[in-house]
């Protein structure tokens, strides 16, 4: 039987969640696993409505939210890959000594298509006793835009994720500033699924879950060059040069998780972001929004990386 599992939309720094399909540990788990599309953060609760019993991959930040709005179905995650920031903030001129307050004297491009970013980033300065509105910022580009701005010189700083950040540090008049991964963790990215497909397909999420830290196993053995040719057909427009300059990044910024638990420290600390960002007005429970069942289990059998 297929089972679909849904993609937020396609982003290199979702890396951990194609390097199943490509490295056949769904298959050699006995899975069928087929990509679709996941619903936006707008259909979402209607999609659940339906009741249809499928997998997704998304932050938490939408767990969070649904508990936030009471909806009558809730999602839990289960399998978390991506642990630390994927963003990155690039600016036009050097500055090796970063501190959050440098952002008040700039105009500052944040990111328009995901909240996530300057939530958790808004959060920063305001523990660095920064006023987040204070701050001369443009909401209303997309990356792509903010990459032409930055090097048109109509924004200071622009905020990125890969492979943007790495096209424009190949250029010599931009210059990386600060990796949101410096942070520590900030759980950003997990499988999840209805409470109810939890309970009644537990061994469809034990099995995914043990071929997702089978993958995240090899991940982490292997070079940046064979981590790029594992899963560049997903990104064929992404110069391969370009792409194993931001594996390595993401790599040594400790981004892509070692295993498939998530911790606590993770999701308390997007939860803050979304709390003082106005995203959510209440505070939900780490016990009722992560169940790390599946992911200790698959620790404590220790499968070799395919």
């Amino acid at each position: 039987m297929t089972t679909k599992l849904g993609e937020t939309f396609r982003a290199l720094f979702y890396t951990p969640f194609y390097l199943p399909f490509s490295l056949g540990t769904y298959e050699s788990e006995g899975l069928d696993i087929e990509l679709s599309s996941s619903p936006t953060l707008a259909s979402i609760t209607d999609h659940f409505a339906d009741g249809a019993p499928e997998v997704f991959w998304g932050g938490p930040m939408r767990i969070m939210l649904m508990r936030d709005q009471q909806q009558p179905q809730q999602i839990v995650g289960f399998c978390e890959a991506i642990t630390r920031d994927p963003f990155f903030l690039i600016g036009r001129t050097p500055n090796h000594d970063y501190k959050h307050t440098d952002l008040a004297n700039v105009t500052f491009a944040t990111v328009s298509e995901v909240p996530t970013p300057w939530l958790c980033l808004q959060e920063d300065l305001r523990q660095a006793g920064m006023d987040p509105d204070a701050i001369t910022r443009i909401t209303t580009n997309t990356m792509g835009e903010n990459v032409a701005a930055l090097q048109a010189g109509e924004v200071d700083v622009v905020q990125l994720f890969q492979p943007f950040a790495e096209e424009l540090l190949e250029v010599e008049t931009c210059h990386l500033w600060h990796a949101q991964a410096s942070r520590g963790y900030t759980s950003y990215t997990t499988l999840y699924a209805l409470e109810e497909t939890i309970q009644q397909k537990p061994d469809l999420l034990h099995k995914m879950t043990r071929a997702q830290y089978r993958a995240q196993k090899w991940l982490h053995a292997h070079s940046p060059a064979e981590v790029t040719d594992a899963v560049a057909d997903y990104f064929p427009d992404v110069p391969r040069e370009r792409f194993m300059a931001a594996v390595k990044r993401y790599l040594d910024l400790g981004v892509w998780g070692k295993t498939p638990h998530l911790p606590r420290e993770g999701f308390e600390s997007l939860r803050a972001g979304l709390i003082s960002g106005g995203f959510i007005d209440s505070s939900p429970a780490f016990a009722d929004c992560v169940d790390n069942q599946f992911a200790d289990a698959v620790i404590a059998e220790d499968p070799a990386a395919p």
